[in-house]
């Protein structure tokens, strides 16, 4: 397989696609089974990628940048746009420019440049964080949390401003510039709170609004002036308030309202999370601002409740929300799509850390989350690694820096035989019409335009595309053999400077009806598998009796239909391109995938695993659904496996990678040798090694990934060993157990095998 043999797929623009050759009409693309997407990782570093310090030029009609696709005219100092074919003239300090003197934008291979726009002084290029706190936890998991936020607020750059509020039955809004004495303000938990009122407690609306109502004591400088004067009470940059932060972190307590027995603690999540944006809307438009929400349990009281405070209730499930048993869902999503739009509106983030054995109600806050283009985590305690570790990455510099920008927006161009129908992954449509909108939608569509309040190094999205239905004529030279496509992506980043990235990628248009063989070539099967995975997860939540595992098997045995080689009606016959060898193994490990399968999990973890499977790059995304598997034996190096439990043998280590969890399987042999010590023996180093080596994998894998996954060590036959059992192809199950090789394992399932899925695979697909 070309793709994974080069180290880099996704390549200098990060740009990757279901085909890399595109069918002319509508109708032939219909033909391709799989749709035309493109997958781009929108900021992703590359050493090749130059930054230029000036801004670039665009065309007069499409606005598009000039990029190195456009006809230039030296001596006329004229460009030709590739998407319009309008003539633009070079303004006058191009006059330099000739066959021999390129600006670095028309560089054959700089198809992505960096242009370093200059600051505007209205923005305010100091990040703010502002840390939501839940205190209705026991006290061991508020000691995890105070020593997890002190660790944070120790790797904020001092110019990061750093606000806090707490809550529990209310909510506590700390004013950090008043060391002297801490001083809180309190909100009800228990009804919603519009921005403005919020503004109006804590003393921060603009002069004339009802000054009188202002809490007293706090009619200083700047309270009642412009907006943004009086926020300084309670965002002070990090080397400043570090001290007070850490005095309030001492005295904080857990939640003293009383809970009586049978019942849950009253916990205000929706208000805390109102009161924070309200607070936040104070600040100068264009601050880049993070709420870092971190929750412990689900939220009980006032709006954006996802249960009752009686224990006898259970939290919603699967079930409850396909039998339209949840009574609080709706009314929660509700609320949470008016937060989204508030806070994408003032251009701010929200992130949720969630750590509970039970949910927190990451569903319904979902939306919030992913409009913004927040960041989710979600583990079972504030104690555990899962959270401690990904939680300090948000705050480190250097390598392990997730790189977090504020402030982006997404235009694309496009030739005009392309239309949009949107994109899927964390963004929000602008709504900005033009000729290049489709009439269908999906995910985040009539737009040309999208708002990302928050991006990040990994942050990828799929984008969409249709034909427009016109015939095209079929003269030859009246019709441009390349089409193009420009992502023009401008955003702050962490130090606050302005950048705007503009990749500019071209591929071939092919009749398909000549000649299907260069299409063929140009199929990319993990890509395709990861567009599939993320359209299935967008229809299986915005469409009520929704089948994705039957939607998933017509698409399948159309696209074996068409592009496979067989005799009709003789399954024997049949054989698939290598092009489209692996695509049935990934469909066949999507559909048992925790994507399709809600089975197994609760609605919230179905929420966080589609969240990170639409925000990652494709190789982080078709580990997700298809998992890797590397064995470790004394006789030979260590080697991919099958995923399959024929991998399993008693003298072999297995190091299984499934994005989610990183799970290091011990061979039956292996681990008796290993309770004997033998490790410890100096004759016995080759084993010494041999036990170090998944480890020290498993640590490179952890390390790169964000949120960290969960490691699971464990021996075969252990009660830990069904991580690795659940991912493997049953080819061994309690049905044919008989046919297998002493010693081997068998999973016990219903499930059928990679094997028989492909025999009647290749039934449907050659059936005249």
């Amino acid at each position: 397989m070309s793709e994974m043999a080069s180290p880099d797929p996704e390549g200098v623009d990060g740009v990757r696609m279901t085909w890399n050759v595109w069918p002319r009409t509508k109708v032939e693309s219909s033909k391709c089974v799989i749709p035309l997407a493109a997958t781009v990782a929108l900021i992703r570093p590359h050493p090749d990628i130059p930054r230029l310090q000036y801004a670039p030029l665009r065309c007069k009609t499409c606005s598009s940048a000039l990029n190195p696709f456009a006809r230039v005219d030296f001596t006329a100092k004229i460009w030709i746009c590739p998407f319009c074919y309008q003539r633009n003239h070079f303004p006058p300090h191009y006059h330099a420019i000739s066959e021999t003197n390129f600006p670095g934008e028309l560089y054959p291979h700089y198809t992505t440049v960096e242009y370093i726009l200059p600051l505007s002084n209205s923005l305010n290029p100091s990040p703010v964080f502002l840390f939501l706190l839940d205190t209705c936890l026991i006290e061991e998991e508020i000691q995890f949390l105070k020593s997890a936020l002190r660790r944070a607020i120790g790797l904020l750059p001092d110019n990061a401003l750093v606000g806090f509020v707490s809550f529990g039955t209310q909510v506590q809004v700390h004013e950090l510039g008043f060391s002297d004495m801490s001083k809180v303000y309190v909100f009800r938990g228990s009804k919603e709170i519009p921005a403005d009122q919020v503004l109006d407690q804590l003393g921060l609306s603009t002069a004339g609004r009802r000054p009188h109502k202002a809490p007293v004591g706090i009619a200083g400088p700047g309270a009642g002036g412009l907006p943004g004067s009086g926020i300084t009470r309670f965002l002070l940059p990090a080397s400043e308030c570090e001290y007070t932060l850490n005095a309030l972190l001492d005295e904080l307590q857990t939640d003293q309202w009383p809970v009586p027995p049978g019942r849950r603690p009253a916990r205000c999540t929706g208000v805390a999370l109102s009161v924070a944006a309200g607070l936040l809307s104070a600040c100068t438009p264009g601050t880049g601002a993070r709420i870092i929400a971190l929750v412990g349990g689900p939220c009980t009281e006032g709006p954006g409740a996802i249960v009752s405070k009686d224990l006898s209730d259970p939290v919603r499930s699967h079930k409850d929300l396909d039998k339209d048993a949840a009574p609080y869902f709706k009314k929660a999503v509700k609320f949470y799509e008016g937060l989204a739009k508030q806070l994408v509106s003032q251009g701010h983030v929200l992130d949720i850390f969630a750590s509970a054995l039970d949910q927190v109600g990451v569903a319904e806050i979902k939306v919030a989350v992913e409009r913004t283009g927040g960041l989710v985590v979600l583990a079972e305690s504030f104690g555990h690694s899962v959270f401690k570790d990904s939680f300090k990455r948000v705050f480190e510099d250097g390598e392990q820096s997730l790189g977090l920008c504020f402030n982006g927006t997404l235009e694309i161009n496009c030739s005009k035989e392309i239309k949009i129908q949107g994109v899927i992954g964390p963004c929000t449509s602008l709504e900005k019409k033009g000729p290049s909108v489709a009439d269908t939608v999906i995910g985040e569509g009539n737009t040309t335009a999208w708002k990302m309040c928050g991006l990040d190094k990994s942050t990828c999205l799929t984008v969409m595309f249709d034909l427009s239905s016109s015939e095209r004529t079929n003269t030859p030279g009246a019709v441009n053999p390349q089409l193009y496509l420009q992502f023009l992506t401008s955003y702050q980043d962490p130090s606050g400077q302005s950048v705007l990235r503009v990749t500019t990628v071209t591929r071939r248009w092919v009749d398909s009806t000549v000649s299907s063989e260069e299409l063929v070539q140009g199929f990319d099967q993990e890509t395709a598998a990861v567009v599939m995975a993320r359209f299935a997860s967008l229809k299986m939540e915005s469409e009520e009796t929704f089948d994705a595992t039957r939607w998933l098997d017509r698409f399948l045995i159309r696209l074996c239909s068409k592009f496979g080689d067989y005799r009709k009606d003789d399954p024997s016959s049949f054989t698939l391109n290598p092009s489209f060898s692996l695509f049935p193994q990934f469909m066949f490990n999507l559909r048992r995938s925790q994507f399709v399968q809600v089975f197994n999990n609760s609605p919230d973890e179905t929420a966080y695993f589609r969240m990170l499977l639409n925000r990652e790059n494709i190789s982080n995304a078709a580990v997700m659904i298809q998992p890797s598997l590397i064995a470790y034996s004394f006789n030979s190096l260590p080697a991919p496996a099958l995923l399959d439990v024929a991998s399993i043998a008693a003298d072999r280590i297995l190091l299984l990678d499934s994005y989610f969890s990183v799970v290091i399987f011990h061979g039956m042999t292996i681990a008796q040798w290993r309770n004997l010590g033998y490790q410890n023996q100096p004759e016995h180093q080759a084993f010494a090694q041999l036990l170090r080596a998944p480890h020290d994998d498993s640590q490179m894998i952890i390390r790169e990934r964000f949120p960290v996954p969960r490691l699971v060590v464990c021996d075969q036959h252990g009660s830990q060993a069904r991580f690795l059992l659940a991912k493997l192809n049953p080819s061994a199950t309690y049905n044919n157990a008989h046919e297998m090789s002493a010693g081997s394992d068998v999973i016990f399932t219903d499930d059928v095998s990679l094997q028989v899925f492909f025999e009647h695979l290749q039934r449907l697909a050659v059936q005249s």
